[in-house]
């Protein structure tokens, strides 16, 4: 598996923690984080 994969990966779950708990941070970082997160596996692929 690539870096940028796994990077991508565990991107995508910190934004959909960080949804699940706002008080941990903003949705603006949050929303940040899931598109970052997708668009790194697209990327990788």
């Amino acid at each position: 598996m690539e870096w940028a994969l796994v990077i991508a990966i565990l991107t995508l779950v910190a934004g959909i923690i960080v949804l699940m708990w706002p008080k941990i941070l903003n949705y603006i970082v949050a929303a940040y984080l899931i598109i970052a997160g997708i668009l790194g596996i697209i990327a990788a692929l």
